[in-house]
C-alpha cells in the first residue's frame, strides 16, 4: 500500500496568497476572473493516458475545469518506465495555442531540486564542500551581521540560513525597493540583490530553524558558478541534464516576447508595476511582475511534466549524475530535526521516511503558474503543471496531492510499455 503524503507543508516560490503584498510595486488584484479566456465545454488532450491509468487522467480533467485552467500536463513513471504523458488544453480561445506532453512551462520552485542536484554533483567531484562559509566562498561582507560567516552551504540547501521573507521579505521580489534603496535603475540584478540583502541582518541564527529562502538559492547558483567556473545553466546542462537524456529544460525569461519555442500562456488575474523599467507601467503579473532572470537557480526553469518524471530518476538509479553517497546526502535530514508530522526539507526536496523507502515531493508557486512533483514508494512518480495558480477567490488548489493519491491503490494492472522513447 503506498503511503499517502501530506500536501502541507509544501512552500511555493512565493506564497500564493501572499503574492499580492510581496514588494511595493504590486498593485491589487482584479477579480478572478477577469481576464480569463472562454472555456471551453471538453478538456482536450494530447498524448498518452492508457486505460488501466484512466483514474489519474480524469483527476486532470476535473482539476482544471473547477479551476478555470486552461493548460496543464501531468505524467507517470513506474518503476522507471513513462506510462502516462499527457497534455490539457480547456479553452476555446485561439490565443490559447494548442500543445503537447513536451511543451514547457515556468516550475517555479521545482527549479530548487535541480540546483541541489548540481551543487551535490560539485562536492561528489570534489570541487565544493558542504560545510564551506558562503560568505567566505562568495567573499560576502559580514558587516552587518557576523552570524553571516556561519551561513553553509548546507544551510542554504536545507532554508536554515537565516532568512526569513515573513520577517524581512522576499528578496527576489523586492525589485523596486532594492532600485529605490541602492540608487539603481531597473531591472535590477542578482548582485544588486546581494548587495541589499548583505547590508541587512538576518533574521534568525543559521542553523537554529527553518524558513523557505528564495534568496538562499540565489546564492546556490553562484556557488555553483563560483565552484565550476562556468555559467549556472551551462554547468546543469552539461553535467547534469545531458548524462539523463534531457535536452529541453532552459531558464526562463520575463516577458511574453522572449518565450522559449514551446513554452505556454501564463495567465492570472494579477496585475503589478513591471520590474523590467522605471516606467511604471501597470503589467499581467506573469509577464514583467518579477524577474525570471534573477529567480533562476530558486525558480526559473522551464521544463514539461515528462522531462521532470524523467530527472526524478536521478534519485532512482545512482550513476549517471549522482552516486549513492550524494543521493543519500541530499536527502539527509538537516541539522533541526523533523516537523510534527514526521517530514523534513533536505536538498531542494521534502522528505518523509516510509518502509523501505524515502518518500519526496515539491511545489511551486509563481503568478499563473502552479507546478508539484512527488516521488514515492513503488517505483510511482508524476509530475504535474498548470499555467494558472490559485489567486484570490479560486478553489483551493492543494487538493491536487491527495486526489492523485487516492488513485494509487486503485490501479490492479500498471501498463508496461515505456513511453520515454517518444517523447526524447
Amino acid at each position: 500500500m503506498t503511503t499517502i503524503e501530506p500536501h502541507r507543508p509544501i512552500p511555493n516560490g512565493l506564497s500564493r496568497r501572499r503574492f499580492l503584498t510581496a514588494g511595493a510595486a504590486t498593485v491589487p488584484a482584479l477579480a478572478l476572473g477577469t481576464s480569463r479566456p472562454a472555456l471551453a465545454a471538453t478538456v482536450q488532450t494530447a498524448g498518452v493516458a492508457p486505460a488501466a491509468l484512466a483514474g489519474f487522467d480524469n483527476v486532470l480533467k476535473t482539476y482544471i475545469v473547477e479551476r478555470g485552467i486552461s493548460c496543464a500536463q501531468l505524467a507517470i513513471t513506474k518503476n522507471g518506465k513513462l506510462v502516462l504523458a499527457r497534455a490539457y488544453r480547456y479553452s476555446d480561445d485561439p490565443s490559447v495555442p494548442k500543445f503537447t506532453p513536451t511543451s514547457l512551462f515556468r516550475i517555479a520552485s521545482l527549479s530548487k531540486h535541480i540546483t541541489a542536484v548540481a551543487i551535490m554533483r560539485l562536492a561528489q567531484d570534489g570541487k565544493l564542500s558542504l560545510g564551506t562559509s558562503v560568505a567566505a566562498l562568495l567573499g560576502l561582507s559580514t558587516t552587518a551581521d557576523s552570524r553571516l560567516a556561519n551561513v553553509t552551504v548546507w544551510r542554504l540547501l536545507q532554508h536554515t540560513g537565516g532568512w526569513d521573507r515573513d520577517i524581512a521579505g522576499d528578496y527576489l521580489y523586492m525589485d523596486h525597493t532594492i532600485s529605490r534603496s541602492l540608487g539603481v535603475s531597473l531591472p535590477i540584478t542578482r548582485d544588486h540583490i546581494i548587495q541589499y540583502a548583505g547590508g541587512r541582518p538576518l533574521d534568525f541564527a543559521p542553523g537554529s530553524r527553518y524558513a523557505y529562502s528564495n534568496y538562499g538559492y540565489l546564492l546556490l547558483g553562484m556557488i555553483v558558478e563560483k565552484a565550476s567556473g562556468m555559467a549556472y545553466e551551462s554547468y546543469v546542462k552539461q553535467k547534469i541534464l545531458t548524462p539523463v537524456g534531457i535536452s529541453r529544460l532552459r531558464l526562463g525569461r520575463t516577458l511574453k516576447a522572449h518565450v522559449a519555442p514551446g513554452e505556454i500562456v501564463y495567465e492570472s488575474a494579477q496585475t503589478s508595476k513591471t520590474v523590467t523599467d522605471a516606467s511604471g507601467t501597470t503589467v499581467p503579473a506573469p509577464y514583467g511582475g518579477f524577474s525570471m532572470e534573477n529567480r533562476g537557480p530558486g525558480g526559473g526553469w522551464l521544463a514539461s511534466a515528462v522531462d521532470l518524471v524523467r530527472f526524478a530518476r536521478i534519485l532512482d538509479a545512482p550513476g549517471a549524475v549522482l552516486n549513492a553517497t550524494s543521493i543519500g546526502r541530499m536527502l539527509a535530514k538537516p541539522e533541526t530535526g523533523v516537523t510534527e508530522n514526521g517530514s523534513w526539507y533536505g536538498a531542494g526536496l521534502w522528505v518523509r521516511q516510509v518502509t523501505g523507502h524515502l518518500n519526496t515531493w515539491h511545489s511551486g508557486g509563481l503568478p499563473g503558474t502552479y507546478t508539484y512533483t512527488a516521488r514515492l514508494q513503488n517505483g510511482f512518480t508524476y509530475a504535474a503543471l498548470f499555467n494558472r495558480n490559485e489567486e484570490s477567490g479560486s478553489p483551493d488548489f492543494d487538493v491536487l496531492s491527495p486526489r492523485m493519491n487516492a488513485e494509487i491503490g486503485k490501479v490492479t494492472t500498471w501498463p508496461t510499455t515505456d513511453l520515454f522513447p517518444r517523447y526524447l
